[in-house]
């Protein structure tokens, strides 16, 4: 590796903790003062630190301008559609990955089960927010405030004899989802309808999409279904340190 590239990347998350002046700099990387320097001048003429009046450092404009620039192009669709085919592949069952927008939880990608069953859903079709797993990852997520809100003033269709009922039980059921990191339904839009879900985090740690494998009943009990959540999490954990490039999300 470039030992100045090294060095100065060693800078960034320094002075992400805040302002540091040359001498903190250099100790950090372990250089002499003028090494230190010249490296923080090269990257301040780059905008990526900012020189303050006071002669410390802080992180620049322009390293915030790339972030966002980045995060707004990125689209987890084509992320993460490689780990869906995957994922597939492997089980056979029914992949999908859903976003929140609004009010309503939007599938964006599907791929199909192998099997002659199929699920009739379909890509940009709403999910029903008050059981399908993926609505919970993707509102469970939401500050509590905003959780609340959505809670009371949507209704409670019962699809199923093990639908949500009513908003106290929906509240309840995304505080489970939150502490444990995924969710079911288990026949609560159709009876014959089983899905398992887990949550693709940004690099803010946000749930940015969910993704769910779905099977009949009649082709993967429940208890088969819930097998595969190592795997599933596996899956969506892919997503998410390929969506935020990272080696591990926190």
């Amino acid at each position: 590796m470039s030992q100045s590239v090294e060095r100065a990347l060693a800078v960034l998350p320094l002075l992400a903790k805040g302002a540091a002046g040359l001498g903190a700099v250099a100790d950090e990387l372990g250089v002499h003062k003028s090494t230190a320097l010249r490296l923080l001048r090269t990257l301040d003429a780059h905008g990526f630190v900012y020189r303050r009046p006071d002669g410390r450092y802080r992180l620049g404009a322009q390293l915030f301008a790339l972030a966002a620039e980045a995060i707004e192009n990125l689209d987890v669709r084509e992320v993460a559609h490689p780990h869906l085919a995957e994922l597939n592949a492997a089980t056979g069952h029914t992949v999908h990955l859903a976003l929140h927008q609004d009010d309503e939880v939007v599938y964006v990608d599907k791929v199909d089960s192998r099997y002659p069953v199929r699920m009739y859903s379909r890509i940009g079709r709403p999910v029903p927010l008050t059981v399908a797993a993926v609505a919970k990852l993707l509102l469970a997520d939401l500050p509590e405030a905003e959780r609340r809100a959505l809670a009371d003033r949507i209704e409670y269709p019962r699809y199923t004899a093990r639908s949500t009922p009513d908003a106290a039980a929906f509240l309840r059921e995304l505080d489970l989802v939150r502490e444990q990191g995924w969710a079911t339904d288990l026949g609560g839009h159709e009876e014959s309808i089983n899905c398992l879900g887990a949550p693709v985090h940004g690099p803010d740690g946000r749930v940015v999409a969910a993704l769910s494998v779905s099977a009949p009943g009649v082709v993967l009990s429940a208890e088969k279904l819930l097998a595969l959540l190592p795997q599933v999490l596996r899956t969506a954990d892919a997503i998410s340190r390929d969506y935020s490039g990272s080696q591990d999300r926190t």
